[in-house]
């Protein structure tokens, strides 16, 4: 964890500098109008009504409420924020004048076709085109066209949609729910979702997020800023349009697998989306609550009507999550609230009559250490006060703070219920109309601890070695180039694999029926043949494949055979020969992928294989690259996993070396990017391990390669360093395999060198921690390690330095560095921290800077040898800042 206080900024041409806080924190707003575009009097009419705490310019019209100048030039000072209602053809003179003023922030709600180009050759940033606007509520700032004014609160929205912004602020509304920010990406030409996303990571008056997705502009900043974001409070988001751009559906699946690398919570539809929202908005998960709790989704429901508490824990099922189950201590204390003659279960039904015993009860269920999430179902009674009922239940849900587990409260009805279902939302309770509805706020929560979890969770210290013949791959695809193809015949394909070590069927190219008759009594029997042709992309649909050829003369007859039938079926298909492979045993078949996705680049697939693998719709996808635990991951996703460990007549499946095959084949995405698709249908998979007996391989158009939404690890800068002692070190980035021995290198050093290097003096590295420490963006920042190995075969961390770039201001970075005490002395310090100068140079970086503790002298002696300065850091007294230009 650095300590760090580096301002957000990014660089600009120009003298002057973009400043996100001008954004998305204004100061002073200038509108630029035109009365007779159709946004200009709603933008107007918001900005001067909703209490802006700063300065209000207009130009090009009267406002009341704004102090009027007659053009750029003519203000007395340079806004923060601009507002452009101006048509197309006069933005770019607008925008260049503003940035002659230092105002590189602006909104374009309006059409601008060529706003990208624009903010290229002026400086300016923006929102837009068609953005919805910018409202701010803490500070008053209504920059949007909304027609209701959102109230102050913790959710935040970034939406590409106008529309949809305009419904969720309709919603909130009514729910008093809300924001500390409403950011209308628009088309996202200039300002993304990257840089909101990265300015929310940063603002504490965020506690969730909510995103209205369309088009990613930059994957992999896209991905970066949701997982910063994600790390520290629950994002939710919804994409509408994918299924009808993309009919098969993978389009939309790639992007749920992005979203979950980054430990973002998708969800399908508008109801959903706003039921999310209602929920995280208002509550948050219990904290602690052991191994089990992991999982969020043991639900206790309370309720006085046991039709209702069926229909929950029917959703709660059919959701699956799970019904809480109670101890029978604590189904006793339950009798208590019981009507007489009526027992405690789940759910817990009170009967209609209950009152404030249901807010009682609720409180005891939240309590309970077994219970993730409380619903709360109440349907109208005669004889009863609803009021007095709302207020318990009001009462009830504030009661145990985050140790209590989070109450979700169904109030049912409208006639009364919709007035008391009011007042407990602007209490600040996540209340809902609908059983189904509580519950889905509920799994809602789970999914998002599931999800926030599994994004850093800490893998084994377990590393797959991997020692590919690249140069082999490189022949076989040049070879290929050079005859003019793109596809690779099914041998070239399985060269490909059995570089990277995936076993492979052996087999034999044959030319002619002879041939191959004498291939097979080489390779052995049973037999495959198979048609070998740059034109047949599935040879089993015109007879191209046969199985269980036991004699070199059936494989010569067949092989005569399928000529005549491809030759009759597809006259204008080129036949290069046949391949004849040694027939596999009986095996679970899987079929594995790789491909492409417009917007996220390439995904692994995982799921059933065979003939049949596309009508199955078994399919599971991950980003590259995989580690083993992400390997593992992706198969315990797809419904053959359920296959794969044993059922009836199928044996159980050696897991280990199927995720292996998944990490080889990322490992093909990172190293050759000009391939566009690769399918391996059938894998072979039993309990000994697997085989590969077919694949499919397409390069992309030459010049073109794919870009990974994850960076991929750099190995290419490890390398050994010589101690002065003579011991030879390894110095490497940082993997998130490393989990382990950063924790056993936290506890090899000296309590002062922790409050050094922490700023506080830690006990231990919470996981929270060691996962920020060790799963990192390698475009983003670097932590090198120094590492020996042990005579038990395990790596020792002995030093670890970092460089983070601030996401806002590339060319700026912060450092820190930290040796053991046993390698003190031996200029390893020196050589880590020349590490990171060497990265920054190479990736940008024109300034490092560091906070270092006043009373830390070695450090302090360390780095002014190094070549930095020194001073005392204005904010804090007790801290010393540290500045190198590279």
């Amino acid at each position: 964890m650095l300590h760090c206080t580096m301002p957000a900024m990014i660089s600009v041409r120009g003298s002057a500098s973009f400043r996100a806080a001008a954004m998305f924190r204004p100061r002073s707003v200038v509108l630029l109008a035109d009365p007779g575009q159709p946004e200009t009097a709603t933008i107007a009419r918001n900005l001067t009504g909703g209490g802006f705490q700063g300065k209000l310019r207009v130009i090009g019209m009267a406002v009341d409420g704004m102090a009027a100048a007659a053009s750029v030039e003519e203000l007395p000072d340079a806004p923060d924020l601009a507002v452009l209602c101006l048509p197309p053809d006069r933005l770019e003179v607008a925008m260049a004048a503003l940035a002659e003023r230092g105002c590189l922030a602006a909104v374009v709600p309006g059409a601008a076709p060529d706003l990208a180009a624009i903010s290229a050759r002026t400086g300016v940033k923006a929102l837009g085109q068609g953005s919805f606007g910018l409202c701010v509520p803490a500070i008053g700032l209504n920059a949007s066209l909304a027609h209701i004014a959102p109230a102050p609160g913790k959710l935040a929205l970034v939406t590409q949609s106008a529309a949809l912004a305009r419904v969720v602020l309709d919603w909130a509304a009514a729910e008093a729910v809300g924001f500390s920010h409403v950011i209308g990406i628009g088309g996202n030409a200039t300002i993304g979702f990257a840089m909101a996303l990265d300015w929310l990571a940063r603002d504490v008056g965020t506690n969730a997020v909510l995103l209205d997705l369309r088009r990613i502009r930059n994957r992999r900043a896209f991905v970066s800023a949701a997982r910063a974001v994600a790390r520290t409070r629950p994002v939710v988001a919804i994409r509408a349009g994918g299924r009808s751009a993309d009919a098969s559906g993978i389009g939309d699946c790639v992007m749920e697998a992005a979203l979950r690398r980054a430990g973002v919570l998708r969800v399908s539809g508008l109801e959903d989306f706003l039921s999310a929202a209602e929920t995280l908005a208002r509550v948050r998960p219990r904290l602690g609550g052991g191994p089990d709790a992991l999982r969020g989704d043991r639900v206790a429901i309370v309720t006085n009507g046991i039709g209702m508490g069926h229909l929950a824990a029917d959703a709660v099922l059919s959701g699956g999550g799970r019904l809480a189950q109670f101890s029978p201590e604590s189904l006793a204390a339950f009798a208590m609230l019981l009507p007489e003659g009526w027992h405690a279960g789940s759910p817990l039904s009170l009967g209609p009559a209950s009152g404030p015993r249901l807010a009682e009860a609720t409180a005891m269920l939240a309590a309970l250490p077994e219970v993730d999430s409380v619903v709360a179902l109440h349907a109208p009674a005669a004889e009863e006060a609803g009021d007095v009922a709302a207020e318990a239940m009001i009462a009830a849900a504030r009661t145990g703070g985050q140790r209590a587990a989070p109450v979700l409260v169904s109030w049912c009805g409208q006639a009364t219920a919709g007035r008391q279902r009011q007042a407990m939302a602007k209490s600040g309770l996540a209340v809902f109309a609908t059983p189904e509805a509580a519950v889905r706020g509920a799994l809602h929560l789970a999914r998002d601890r599931r999800n926030r979890a599994a994004a850093a969770e800490l893998p084994s210290r377990e590393v797959l070695d991997l020692a590919p013949d690249r140069t082999s791959v490189r022949r076989i695809l040049e070879g290929a180039r050079a005859e003019y193809r793109r596809t690779l015949t099914e041998e070239e394909a399985l060269g490909v694999l059995a570089a990277y070590g995936v076993p492979t069927v052996p087999g034999r190219r044959a030319a002619g029926p002879q041939e191959a008759a004498d291939a097979a009594a080489m390779l052995g029997f049973p037999a495959v043949l198979k048609i070998l042709s740059p034109d047949l992309r599935h040879k089993s649909e015109v007879g191209g494949v046969v199985v269980g050829l036991s004699t070199a003369g059936a494989v010569k007859a067949e092989a005569k055979a399928m000529l005549a039938r491809v030759r009759a079926k597809l006259p204008e298909a080129r036949i290069e020969g046949f391949l004849v492979q040694r027939q596999a045993a009986r095996a679970l078949e899987l079929r594995l992928r790789l491909g492409d996705d417009a917007m996220f680049g390439p995904w692994i697939g995982f799921g059933q294989g065979g003939t049949a693998a596309d009508l199955a719709e078994d399919e599971a996808h991950d980003l590259p690259p995989l580690n083993l635990a992400l390997a593992n991951q992706l198969i315990s996703r797809s419904r053959t996993a359920r296959v794969m460990g044993g059922f009836r007549d199928h044996p159980p499946v050696n897991q280990g070396a199927v995720a292996d095959v998944l990490v080889r084949l990322s490992q093909i995405a990172v190293d050759f990017p000009e391939i566009e698709a690769l399918t391996l249908n059938p894998l072979f998979a039993d309990s000994t391990g697997v085989l590969a007996a077919d694949a499919h391989l397409v390069m992309r158009p030459e010049g073109e390669c794919g870009v990974l939404a994850i960076p991929p690890y750099p190995a290419e800068l490890t390398r050994p360093w010589r101690t002065r002692a003579g011991e030879v070190l390894t110095i490497r980035p940082v993997r998130p395999e490393d989990a382990e021995t950063h924790g056993e290198f936290f506890h090899t050093l000296a309590p002062e060198d922790v409050r050094w290097r922490f700023f506080s003096p830690l006990k231990e590295l919470s996981p929270t921690l060691t996962a920020r420490l060790t799963q990192i963006d390698y475009d983003r920042e670097i932590a090198f390690v120094a590492s020996r190995r042990r005579a038990d075969g395990r790596d020792e961390t002995l030093a670890v330095s970092r460089l983070i770039r601030d996401p806002a201001e590339p060319t700026h970075a912060e450092f820190a560095v930290v040796v053991s005490r046993s390698m003190k002395g031996q200029g390893l310090g020196r050589h880590m921290m020349e590490r990171l100068f060497e990265w920054g140079r190479a990736n940008g970086v024109r300034e490092i800077m560091g906070h270092v503790l006043a009373d830390n002298a070695p450090m302090l002696a360390f780095v002014r040898r190094l070549g930095f300065s020194a001073k005392r850091s204005p904010e804090e007294e007790d801290v010393m800042e540290t500045r190198l230009s590279l």
